[in-house]
């Protein structure tokens, strides 16, 4: 089992100093990734319902600190060395899909291959237009961002023609380590875990029961099967308020037993006696889960 930490760019690691602390103290209690979460802007009074909150507000205020999650990510190759660097997610239909490859394949480059990219196609449609971005036709810029840059990481001269991109005979260097970049498709509904099936190398539910991620999970792996592809090679990553406390090995365990490949426990558990409380939980519960 693989363990990562999500929202870790929020509450006190958005700082510098402790960013680089969690980073590090992390790295060496065995986690395998640090996942980003991001907004460019958060308007002021916004109405769309957040979807993961019964409150329908964000945790933590409209005004808590969310640092660009390519620059975090960027600050904290540099002092780590085998921890990937995950965006959980980035909003990608709002980003110009040609520059966002080049950004991504130099990290990736600079940080030795350590780059994975969870995308969504965003649910705060006051922040759309306010960087001009059409709301309703999202889903489909995603997915046509995600195979033009695609295109961009793979072929030495890369062409593209769809409805919002439009290229010929482009070379990006410096190109991934890999030709490319794994891809975790996020969100919690249908759509995105078809999404995933058919495009993903991962998925990335933001919520759910046991049974409801098994019922994605399901989706996910049909509709890879439906589109010629190896629903093996899609890993999926998951959380809960239960991977933390004294039944943690039993969650992990239950969500292994319904095809987790990587749990993620939330930041704020590392706010407070940072080193101590990352070490805890990699004796505690990462080293158990391992054998």
């Amino acid at each position: 089992m693989k363990f990562g930490i999500v929202f870790a760019n929020t509450g006190p690691f958005a700082r510098a100093d402790k960013a680089r602390e969690m980073a590090v103290e992390a790295e060496a209690a065995g986690f395998e990734s640090l996942w980003t979460v991001e907004h460019v802007v958060v308007p002021a009074g916004y109405e769309s319902p957040y979807p993961y909150d019964r409150s329908g507000r964000m945790p933590g205020g409209d005004d808590s600190p969310i640092p660009d999650p390519l620059i975090w990510l960027t600050y904290l190759a540099a002092v780590t060395s085998t921890i990937r660097l995950a965006t959980g997610i980035l909003i990608l239909p709002q980003r110009n899909p040609l520059v966002l490859a080049k950004e991504l394949a130099t990290l990736d480059r600079m940080s030795e291959g350590r780059m994975l990219l969870g995308t969504g196609v965003g649910w705060l449609e006051e922040e759309f237009k306010a960087l001009g971005v059409p709301f309703a036709d999202r889903g489909r810029r995603n997915d046509e961002y995600l195979a033009a840059m695609r295109a961009l990481w793979s072929e030495d001269q890369a062409s593209f023609h769809g409805e919002f991109v439009d290229f010929d005979n482009c070379l990006l260097r410096p190109r991934p380590v890999d030709h490319g970049i794994p891809v975790h498709i996020g969100g919690h509904t249908d759509i995105a875990a078809r999404r995933a099936g058919r495009l993903g190398d991962g998925f990335f539910p933001a919520k759910g029961s046991h049974d409801e991620l098994a019922r994605l999970f399901d989706v996910v792996r049909t509709t890879a099967e439906e589109a010629g592809r190896d629903a093996s090679t899609i890993e999926f990553t998951a959380g809960g308020n239960g991977v933390f406390g004294p039944n943690a090995l039993d969650e992990v365990a239950a969500l292994e037993a319904i095809g987790v490949d990587r749990v993620v426990v939330p930041s704020f558990l590392f706010w407070e006696n940072t080193a101590e409380a990352l070490a805890a939980y990699g004796n505690d519960v990462i080293a158990p889960s391992r054998g």
